[in-house]
């Protein structure tokens, strides 16, 4: 039996009262985060009308949903941030893929294909459409869009292209590396000629980054009692770039095995779970004596290389030159699992969590 169309499958949605599925944030919170900490509300009945005229808005019903570290900092009671914080009680939101039901802006039509903020919740009202990027339909997975060719994939872009300013021949280091960001970030290099090495949190994802994602080499930090030792084992000349998805430790070591002139880009930094109490950074004497540029990041200061981006990277993975690994989790209901599993290194892959499969 064939598909409905999406423009038809919305209009017949339209009018029905649906059980509509809503993971809540139960309060503001302190280290990491656990399941306990949001809430599945189910039973709340919501009647799919369609949007109210002059809103601007979108009814979307939501098929994918992204779980991203940047989340945790939403938990906390501080303002002072670039994005503000959860409010207690309420649906979380996150990037995601969604199918337009009804619209009232004109920009979107029933059955679109969109990506941007949404709710962690199976259907949205969504008023905020500035940054709602319409999806062209092709063979590239619709859960892509969450990942390699969302804010992960971007922040990889942006991030070694313009923060890293790589060189062929340099000697690139990516921490968390079978992760989301750094798997692009890794395979990017390689593309550009670096040498490239990435750390992560098991045998099987070691094994992962040479094998599948074609690393020069990689090893399991949980294993290495000295990081510095096990750099200089891989780096015997030094760091050029250091991608830094994790901060902590794995920072301290990098420092003092970096170049000349060598480049870190700070990304994230997932070790510090607790913000309550951060570790400091050692060796921040190495950017003076091998003058070394550190330099944090947002994807949102370089939107203006999305469109690039997304042609860039659609054709290198069109053309079978990017490998991209997603760990997807089924259900609504499994989110608060696979978000908290991030900072366990639970995740191979980019976390996405499948609402619908259409």
């Amino acid at each position: 039996m064939e598909k409905k169309a999406g423009k038809e499958e919305a209009v017949e949605l339209l009018g029905k009262t649906v059980e509509n599925k809503q993971i809540i944030f139960k309060g503001y919170i302190e280290g990491i985060p656990k399941e306990t900490d949001m809430e599945l509300r189910i039973g709340k009945k919501l009647q799919l009308e369609k949007v109210p005229k002059g809103s601007g808005g979108l009814l979307v019903k939501n098929l994918y949903l992204s779980c991203d570290p940047f989340m945790r900092g939403r938990m906390r009671n501080f303002t002072g941030s670039y994005i503000p914080p959860f409010t207690p009680g309420e649906v979380i939101e996150g990037f995601g893929v969604s199918k337009v039901l009804d619209s009232d802006n004109p920009d979107f039509k029933p059955g679109d294909i969109i990506s941007g903020f949404t709710g962690w919740e199976e259907y949205s009202l969504i008023y905020k459409t500035e940054q709602l990027r319409k999806i062209q339909a092709d063979d590239i997975p619709l859960s892509y869009h969450v990942g390699l060719l969302g804010m992960p994939g971007f922040t990889a872009y942006a991030g070694f292209y313009e923060v890293c300013t790589p060189k062929r021949g340099e000697y690139v280091f990516v921490s968390a590396a079978s992760g989301a960001v750094g798997q692009l970030v890794g395979q990017l290099a390689k593309l550009h000629g670096c040498y490239v090495v990435g750390s992560a949190g098991s045998k099987q994802k070691v094994d992962i980054l040479k094998d599948k994602l074609g690393f020069d080499g990689s090893f399991n930090y949980k294993e290495e009692a000295d990081l510095d030792k096990a750099l200089k084992s891989h780096f015997p000349e030094g760091i050029d770039i250091y991608f830094d998805n994790v901060g902590g430790s794995m920072l301290d070591a990098a420092l003092i095995n970096m170049r000349i002139n060598g480049r870190i880009a700070i990304c994230g930094m997932v070790s510090q779970q607790s913000f309550s109490d951060p570790q400091g950074i050692h060796n921040l004497i190495q950017l003076i004596t091998k003058r070394v540029k550190m330099q944090g990041f947002l994807q949102s200061d370089y939107l203006h290389l999305f469109p690039r981006f997304l042609e860039d990277v659609t054709s290198l993975c069109k053309e079978g030159k990017i490998t991209y690994l997603e760990d997807m989790n089924e259900g609504l209901e499994s989110g608060p699992s696979a978000f908290v599993g991030l900072f366990s290194g639970k995740n191979i892959g980019k976390q996405v969590i499948r609402v619908a499969h259409n």
